[in-house]
């Protein structure tokens, strides 16, 4: 607990809340299916509008591909949840989202440079404004 308190006060990231997060392999599922999709070079965004929730779910995907190595791929997931995370309060409807990523870059980019990509992507999707 003293832990958590600490990367609290000096800023880390934290995991977005559990009713964001998505539950079972069903509900990606039907995202990869029937979301529309917005593409960059380095990530990709599957979304669709999910009108039986009241807020929005996210998934980061990170495959092997990407890098073998675990530390790096939890780094690259850390990074678009906290993205997204800080931007919130600008998502008005219940959207299911998925990014997945094609580049180990990520892991390595600014912070200001990934956050633009992500941030591009969300209004493109038109699920922020």
């Amino acid at each position: 607990m003293r832990q958590v308190k600490y990367l609290q006060e000096q800023g880390a990231a934290r995991m977005i809340a559990r009713k964001h997060r998505f539950h079972g392999h069903g509900s990606l599922r039907y995202v990869y299916r029937n979301g529309h999709t917005v593409r960059t070079a380095t990530t990709s965004l599957r979304y669709i509008v999910n009108q039986r929730r009241s807020t929005y779910r996210l998934a980061v995907v990170v495959s092997k591909k990407v890098s073998k190595s675990a530390v790096v791929r939890n780094r690259i997931r850390r990074r678009v949840y906290e993205i997204v995370r800080t931007n919130q309060t600008k998502i008005q409807e219940p959207y299911d989202m998925v990014f997945t990523v094609f580049s180990e870059q990520i892991a390595n980019m600014p912070a200001e440079e990934l956050r633009t990509i992500i941030i591009n992507q969300l209004q493109r999707a038109t699920i922020i404004k």
